[in-house]
């Protein structure tokens, strides 16, 4: 599937430093996370961060070093070279603060993309139960019409990302590898 990328936004979900260090093995995506974004960069796209905000109680214990340091320390230092705060992350991003676990929870998402006039989204992340699915089902609902990158996304359980994304998300979303997402957007 090509999509439009004036309207299309690629959504990193869940991709903290905290974040790796909770779930082992989760750095492993960082390679496909990394070329999702370059591609997109290279895109006229509109890209969006997402990460926890601060104040958020129900993440209280979250919010405090080592888990989500400040921006520059965004990837854990387990992470295999180059991946640092500039391979994914650019100071001219558009970071939305969620409250819950969905990447639309209490926040201005949805106004974002509408007023971007966004019809697309592509996104992964950490975990592929958590975040990605919950993303996944309320953009569904909001019509928008998704693009969950497998191999860019992580769960602890490899059986329930595995059923989550050959089995459940193929309902509503194209489900793809990253290296053919993009060379569906070459063509």
């Amino acid at each position: 599937m090509k999509l439009d990328p004036q309207k299309t936004a690629l959504l990193t979900l869940d991709l903290q430093k905290g974040v790796f260090g909770l779930v082992p093995g989760s750095e492993r995506v960082m390679t496909m996370a990394v070329k999702a974004v370059a591609f997109a960069r290279h895109s006229p796209s509109f890209m969006w961060v997402l990460r926890f905000p601060r104040d958020t109680r129900r993440f209280q214990i979250l919010n405090h070093p080592p888990f989500f340091g400040s921006n520059k320390t965004i990837f854990s230092s387990r992470a295999l070279p180059p991946w640092n705060f500039t391979d994914i992350f650019h100071p001219d991003d558009l970071v939305i603060y969620k409250q819950r676990v969905g990447a639309f929870s209490d926040n201005h998402l949805e106004l974002v993309l509408r007023s971007r006039r966004v019809e697309h989204l592509v996104f992964f992340g950490i975990a592929t139960s958590g975040i990605v699915l919950s993303t996944l089902r309320r953009a569904f609902d909001l019509d928008f019409r998704s693009v969950v990158l497998k191999d860019a996304s992580f769960d602890a359980d490899q059986e329930v990302h595995r059923v989550l994304t050959e089995k459940v998300f193929p309902v509503q979303a194209w489900v793809a590898a990253t290296d053919e997402f993009i060379a569906a957007q070459k063509r």
